[in-house]
């Protein structure tokens, strides 16, 4: 008996009992649904964590007084005893580093309203202060105007650069260059304009001004808690780098020598491991709740075989009686059930896809196709089939042809 004559002698069997049918392929197909769409939306986010990631750097590293990202339960009153990171400490270890460049703060002192003569947007603008490595540090081109030069840092100059978003909402029939914008009452002069970079998870990167370090220094005072963003100048000296920037600090921060250390250093390796376990638990989940639901699948498919088995018992005595082995009633029934999972996994594989690409278009990513997790669905479903399905073939196999031949 084919592979064709066997499949459509399951469909046939499926619209026989359609009820009963429906309900098995749906467990099959939800149990697959529940694997794949894991697997796919897990693909769609980190190809899009590493597409995002490499718009900085591999060689940018930062310094904080915080986790960048923290996984499980975290004793936050341990971090927030440690002493904060100042601009004085950022200072002295541009003075002492010899491998870092680009060294510079990364800190945003407010969330308000930007003006600008009778315009002002929502009170959800950044207000970031940094130096002139801050752009190359994060990733941002100059679209129109000029970075920060060092002497606007030196002599704490009273201008801004903006971000694409703040652009748009406040001189969208005008260039900004040179234009005077306020927050928070105080007047900055726009000297440069951002390219826009779009969003990240559904926030927007591109909502922001940015104003030298040494001005906002000045108002809201030196001793707040910063980050500080240095680069390594190659992949190859991130290892080096961190090396010096931690001996460094901590004789900085008098950190004692048995102690851990009070700061964590950050790069996109690092977050790119913290993220590893993150897609590792979906991972897990999935295969959890589809396993579940896959073993309920494969008693339901031993029990429509077995039904099956019950209800064509006169015409496995008839293909016993012309002739049919005992090796071709088993096959024939175990590649029924086989071919009864492979429908309902396909559907699954599907669906599946389809939903875990719905993540793609939401975070406006790449699609996504999980051929390796279709390949293993194809081939868990195929193993389901033969376990779950071997027993009702073995039972057929074994009928007396003369009494299944006076079966009604």
């Amino acid at each position: 008996m084919n592979l064709l004559e066997v499949f459509r002698q399951s469909i046939d069997s499926i619209r026989a009992n359609k009820l009963r049918s429906s309900l098995t392929l749906l467990a099959i197909s939800v149990g697959v649904f529940a694997i794949i769409s894991a697997n796919t939306a897990v693909l769609v986010l980190d190809t899009y964590f590493k597409d995002t990631m490499s718009l900085m750097g591999g060689d940018v590293i930062t310094v904080s007084k915080f986790p960048a990202i923290q996984m499980g339960p975290t004793d936050w009153d341990r971090y927030r005893n440690r002493q904060d990171i100042t601009i004085a400490q950022m200072e002295t270890l541009q003075d002492m580093t010899r491998e870092a460049t680009g060294i510079g703060p990364n800190r945003q002192y407010r969330t308000t309203r930007v003006s600008f003569g009778d315009l002002e947007t929502e009170p959800n603008i950044g207000i970031r202060g940094a130096n002139e490595h801050y752009l190359d540090n994060n990733a941002y081109t100059i679209e129109e105007g000029r970075n920060f030069l060092p002497e606007d840092i030196d002599y704490a100059r009273p201008i801004a650069i903006i971000g694409a978003d703040v652009a748009s909402a406040l001189f969208e029939q005008e260039t900004p260059i040179g234009k005077t914008i306020r927050i928070e009452g105080r007047p900055y002069t726009v000297i440069g304009t951002t390219e826009a970079k779009g969003n990240v998870f559904g926030s927007t990167l591109d909502r922001f001004v940015v104003i030298p370090y040494t001005n906002l220094a000045g108002i809201y005072g030196r001793n707040q808690n910063i980050g500080i963003q240095v680069r390594a100048g190659s992949v190859d000296r991130v290892a080096a780098t961190i090396d010096e920037l931690t001996g460094i600090l901590r004789a900085i921060r008098k950190v004692d020598p048995a102690a851990e250390s009070d700061f964590e250093i950050t790069t996109n390796e690092s977050l790119s491991g913290v993220f590893d376990q993150f897609t590792g638990m979906l991972y897990l989940i999935g295969f959890i709740i589809g396993g579940v639901v896959l073993l309920g699948a494969g008693i339901g498919v031993m029990n429509i075989m077995l039904v099956s088995v019950t209800e064509r018992t006169r015409e496995i005595g008839i293909r016993k009686a012309v002739g049919a082995t005992k090796k071709a009633i088993t096959s024939q029934f175990l590649l029924e059930s086989i071919a009864l999972c492979q429908i309902g996994g396909v559907i699954g594989i599907l669906a599946g896809a389809a939903l875990g690409n719905a993540a793609a278009l939401w975070l406006e990513s790449g699609i996504v196709i999980p051929w390796s997790s279709a390949v293993g669905g194809v081939i868990g479903m195929t193993i389901v089939g033969v376990l779950f399905g071997v027993y009702p073939a073995w039972k057929a196999a074994q009928l007396d042809p003369i009494e299944s031949l006076r079966y009604e």
